[in-house]
């Protein structure tokens, strides 16, 4: 019977209960440094809370799931480091944090980095057409990823998470989000180069928009990432020797233009079930299915498509694109 600790119960980690739930695991235990959370997780998901964190409780545990701010993964992973614990983590944005827990592991503990969007199901899809090389290479691609900040939390304002400070900062955390994605399904850039600026004024002194090229030896990427959009949005071309793709967030499907049939294919994904208050596409099912990746990487490593090791490459990546701004 497996024993689960959830670091952090805000929005995430009451995700990743719901998430441990579906698979079938009963014996969950949350944590949290704020009150109101530890209650609110018991009432919602009837699980047992825990104000402080003791040796003892990690002698009975099978992993750790981390679902704090970024700035606050380090010491936890940490802790599941020390204690020979496997330990999944939420989306990172702090190179040096991440790169210490890198250097910290010497135990070869397994720790799983989260790249949700590898599991939604048209990206599986679109990734799979791709590298069967079945239109040719690519030659180009664009993407633009929007969001807006204060949707995120409608309950509260962005001053009062860790959105509001400019190294953990809504539009800073989804350029890696969705680089994690795009470095799997269409490779790793050789560069990148970029600009990204406060565009809008939510309060925190944040910027909300990146837009940067991504530079291979054989092709070039365009993308924009912003949580300044008042619709969201996730709208994707990539052109190919013999056809092109094309997919919007929004809609059940993508198409694949054929050049050698002059036609278009639809490719329809699965009905998306979200949980109450989110945005309609963001499926509960993705979510589960990088948790049960997870928990079968912890058996086979190679079973989770995620590393510490890329996630460093990714943030190398974020800061190639801040770093480049003066140049503009």
């Amino acid at each position: 019977m497996k024993k689960v600790l959830v670091i952090g119960l805000g929005s995430m980690g009451k995700r990743r209960i719901r998430c441990l739930k579906a698979l079938g695991i009963k014996e969950i235990i949350g944590f949290d440094l704020r009150l109101d959370r530890l209650e609110e997780a018991k009432l919602l998901y009837n699980i047992d809370v825990i104000e402080k964190l003791t040796q003892e409780l990690f002698r009975d545990l099978s992993f750790i799931i981390i679902s704090t701010p970024p700035d606050a993964h380090t010491e936890y992973a940490k802790t599941a480091i020390d204690n020979n614990l496997p330990a999944f983590i939420e989306a990172s944005v702090i190179k040096t944090e991440v790169e210490s827990i890198l250097k910290y592991n010497t135990k070869n503990v397994f720790i799983a980095p989260s790249c949700t969007l590898r599991f939604h199901p048209s990206i599986i899809d679109i990734t799979t057409i791709i590298k069967s090389n079945r239109y040719g290479r690519i030659t180009n691609f664009t993407y633009h990823s929007g969001q807006y900040l204060p949707d995120w939390h409608p309950w509260e304002h962005v001053n009062d998470f860790y959105v509001s400070k400019r190294e953990t900062g809504g539009g800073r955390e989804i350029v890696p989000f969705e680089l994690t994605w795009i470095v799997d399904s269409i490779g790793w850039p050789e560069s990148a180069k970029g600009i990204f600026k406060k565009t809008i004024d939510f309060g925190p002194v944040i910027e909300d928009s990146y837009a940067f090229l991504l530079n291979y030896h054989d092709k070039v990427g365009s993308i924009i990432v912003d949580v300044a959009a008042r619709y969201a949005l996730r709208n994707l071309v990539i052109n190919m020797e013999k056809g092109q793709i094309q997919w919007r967030w929004d809609d059940s499907f993508f198409k694949v233009y054929e050049s050698e049939t002059n036609r278009w294919i639809t490719y329809h994904q699965p009905e998306f079930i979200a949980a109450s208050g989110y945005n309609k596409n963001i499926g509960e099912q993705m979510y589960i299915n990088e948790i049960n990746a997870f928990i079968s990487g912890i058996e086979d490593k190679c079973q989770y498509p995620n590393s510490i090791e890329d996630d460093i490459k990714v943030l190398e990546i974020l800061t190639q694109i801040e770093n480049s701004d003066g140049g503009f």
